[in-house]
């Protein structure tokens, strides 16, 4: 799965498709209504999911691992409301990632992991068939 295709904006909700680059900026395409924009570097800041990792005690662990196992465990660990109350997130977020490094993973951390994958697979952009190994 390539997460590098999908874009946080800072100051717009949800996620967005790259589509090209400029000097100044990015074009964006909104994934619900198929819209392309250009977005300055002047006013926002750019997050492609695919460079997200979550601290854990050793080091720290892969946005697209993180997806994996949330997707294998959707069954017999359904994912909670990103509104949920922290201590829900958090026992939530022990299942899916036992060795997080609590000092440095805060609750609206999780949340935002919550809340990415609910958005992506609500919309069926998730794959984990052909998972390339980097």
């Amino acid at each position: 799965m390539k997460l590098d295709k999908y874009i946080a904006v800072s100051g717009f909700p949800g996620l967005f498709e790259l589509v090209n680059t400029r000097d100044n900026g990015l074009l964006i395409k909104d994934l619900d209504t198929e819209k392309t924009r250009f977005v300055s570097t002047r006013k926002h800041q750019f997050t492609p999911l695919g460079t997200i990792a979550i601290y854990t005690y050793d080091d720290s662990t892969e946005l697209r691992i993180i997806f994996k196992t949330m997707f294998e465990q959707k069954e017999e660990n359904p994912i909670v409301n990103f509104n949920a109350d922290s201590s829900t997130i958090k026992a939530y977020f022990e299942k899916i990632l036992p060795d997080y490094d609590p000092d440095r993973v805060h609750t609206s951390d999780m949340k935002k992991v919550i809340k990415w994958y609910a958005f992506l697979d609500k919309r069926g952009l998730l794959s984990f068939d052909s998972d390339e190994e980097e």
